[in-house]
């Protein structure tokens, strides 16, 4: 299994397969061509075979230049649970200190509590909400109406 960085022309080859790893769910709107056109440079992708079985798209804030950003992580069910997540991780954490960052955000669902502890045993902080569920700070409607979120942060 080879680490690289993300490039353009992988876009193609993660799109077609991104619903299937997901159990038929539809997620590839959330993951539009721009992102490997633009944030290439600090994004990450695992390949067996030539063919990619892991991704992390990431990026440097515009906005907070001493943070950076994980938009969309994907890792084909076949190889999950074999430490490529983490991997992803820790070069994206390399690249993002690298450009000056001194922390990361993500987020999830709340209902996807494997998610959550990833990310937790990552180190990432749960950012505090006035909403608690089951013990987790929710972001109401955080992305729009009906699509509340658990956000993390982490500092590098």
């Amino acid at each position: 299994m080879r680490l690289r960085q993300l490039q353009p022309i992988d876009y193609d080859a993660i799109i077609s397969v991104l619903n299937r790893w997901w159990g038929g769910r539809h997620v590839s709107d959330m993951l539009p061509k721009l992102f490997f056109n633009h944030f290439h440079p600090t994004s990450w992708v695992i390949e067996a075979k030539n063919r990619p079985i892991a991704f992390l798209v990431g990026f440097i804030s515009p906005g907070e230049p001493e943070e950076s950003y994980i938009h969309f992580v994907g890792i084909h069910p076949e190889y999950r649970r074999q430490g490529l997540g983490r991997r992803l991780y820790q070069a994206f954490f390399q690249t993002a200190s690298d450009h000056g960052c001194r922390r990361v955000r993500c987020l999830t669902s709340p209902i996807n509590k494997r998610s959550i502890a990833f990310h937790r045993s990552l180190g990432f902080q749960l950012v505090p909400s006035q909403t608690v569920e089951e013990d987790l700070p929710i972001h109401k409607d955080y992305d729009g109406p009906g699509r509340d979120r658990v956000l993390f942060v982490k500092e590098l």
